[in-house]
């Protein structure tokens, strides 16, 4: 009988010690007694809210269970403008930072944390050159040097170049960081799928685990079936007056430049006056193009069409970057395109301004 209660007692003490919080949030905030901070992070396109707490003399304890690996997080206070994003792990982190500025606030704890703040602080010098140069590249501008104007966009480009050789040198070095991934995930975009496999498969087996390390490979094998010499997958969405239309269905012209874009997309609508003039020039030599948006309302995308002068072929889900083809082609930043041959074979991708009528140009210009 005593075995048994001794038994229990073991399993009660257990269970005690299990549900004890891994990770406790405490933060010293000045200038905002009660108001509600919230621990908040991003699941997909959706925001998910995690816990809250009221600051109560500067101060707030947010205890949470254990996280499988460190995660970014951000933090909030209602009534105010600003965020700040953060590595949660299982440690005591502590937050201090005043209402009104949170995201300049400072987060001691997490070792994750720690890398990013050290990463961050080497790209200072560079970041604030680039400060001083843009001011003096708009004084330029301002007086007609153009000759002065081009040395100051040369020497800004040289320090955002020396910026990106320090993230590309955390991603390649530090191996058992969790951010790195992260950054991996940044710059994806413009790599091809064995460049991005190479980089993870270096990374330590906890940080391949990741969800971010873990959604970078599931994204590299979703690449792989639409990297260039591949036949382009088919798919079909419907055209503005709700038809259905497939992709293969406009397959067979010499050139079919399949275009991810949006109405809300600042870069793509800087971009599509190029994809115009390639239509015009090269459409009657057969080059054509298939729209595919993710815009999320009719409206906003029959409004960019029209603004744009936009004639050829449009599809859209309206589903945002919920997109069906968009997951299919793994794009993941927009604008993205690919450029098919009369066989539905890739030849290309992720082609931009000059180097659109180029490729074009280089097949259909003779």
């Amino acid at each position: 009988m005593r075995k048994s209660i001794y038994l229990v007692m073991a399993v009660v003490i257990a269970a005690a010690c299990t549900s004890e919080p891994r990770y406790v949030v405490t933060g010293n905030i000045t200038g905002g007694d009660s108001l509600t901070v919230l621990l908040q992070k991003r699941v997909g396109s959706e925001t998910v809210i995690l816990d809250s707490a009221i600051i109560k003399n500067g101060k707030f304890v947010i205890k949470g269970g254990a996280v499988d690996y460190p995660e970014q997080v951000q933090l909030i206070a209602r009534g105010k403008r600003g965020l700040l994003s953060f590595y949660l792990e299982n440690e005591k982190i502590t937050v201090t930072a005043h209402a009104d500025t949170l995201n300049r606030g400072i987060v001691t704890g997490s070792k994750t944390q720690d890398e990013v703040n050290a990463l961050a602080a080497s790209m200072k010098p560079f970041q604030d050159k680039i400060t001083e140069l843009s001011g003096a590249y708009r004084e330029a501008v301002a007086a007609g040097d153009t000759e002065k104007a081009t040395q100051i966009r040369a020497q800004i480009t040289e320090n955002n170049q020396q910026m990106s050789e320090l993230n590309l040198n955390f991603m390649k070095n530090s191996t058992g960081s969790f951010h790195a991934p992260f950054l991996l995930r940044g710059v994806a975009y413009g790599m091809e799928p064995s460049e991005i496999e190479e980089y993870l498969n270096s990374y330590t087996p906890e940080v391949r685990a990741s969800k971010t390390a873990t959604e970078l490979a599931e994204r590299v094998a979703i690449m792989k079936t639409v990297a260039v010499g591949q036949k382009a997958p088919d798919f079909t969405l419907n055209d503005p007056d709700g038809n259905p239309v497939s992709l293969y269905s406009k397959v067979g012209v010499k050139l079919l430049l399949v275009d991810f874009w949006a109405a809300w997309c600042g870069p793509c609508r800087v971009e599509n006056p190029h994809v115009v003039k390639v239509w015009k020039e090269f459409n009657k030599k057969g080059f054509d193009v298939f729209g595919v948006s993710l815009d999320r309302t009719k409206e906003d995308w029959l409004k960019a069409i029209a603004d744009d002068q936009l004639t050829w072929t449009h599809v859209s889900d309206l589903q945002y970057w919920n997109s069906a083809a968009a997951k299919m082609y793994a794009v993941n930043a927009i604008p993205a395109n690919f450029l098919l041959d009369e066989n539905g074979i890739i030849i290309a991708r992720n082609l931009r301004g000059d180097d659109l009528y180029n490729k074009v140009n280089e097949v259909l210009g003779k």
